[in-house]
Order: C-alpha cells, then structure tokens, then sequence
C-alpha cells in the first residue's frame, strides 16, 4: 500500500480540513487520510493527480502540492 503526502496553503479552518477530509476518502482506492492544515497523508492505491483534483474541485480558494 502506498502513501502519498499532499501540502496544503491557505488551509484556516477545521471546516475545510473536514472537507478535504471527506473528499479524499471517498475516491476509490483510498484507505485512510489523515488531513490537517498543512497537508495529508493519503494510504492506498489512488493516483496522486487524482487526489490533487479531488481537493481542488472544492473550491476553497487553498494551495495544494
């Protein structure tokens, strides 16, 4: 199982982070997510560009790497 780390800027709120939080953990082939401000690290099979779209079709105006 691979794990793939993401950072964040422009994270301020426990709001967002249970978005991004949510949207990560519902693509297929993500096991766990562990999000906070400044990043997450995602266990499982899904492709790193598939996580980043998934964080950026929120919209919360934040910075994802």
């Amino acid at each position: 199982m691979a794990v793939q780390s993401l950072s964040f800027q422009g994270v301020t709120t426990a709001e967002q982070v249970n978005k991004i939080t949510t949207a990560l953990m519902m693509l297929d082939g993500v096991d766990s997510a562990e999000v906070g401000r400044y990043g997450a690290e995602v266990e499982g099979r899904a492709k790193r560009d598939a996580l980043i779209k998934a964080v950026e079709k929120l919209n919360l105006r934040i910075k994802v790497s």
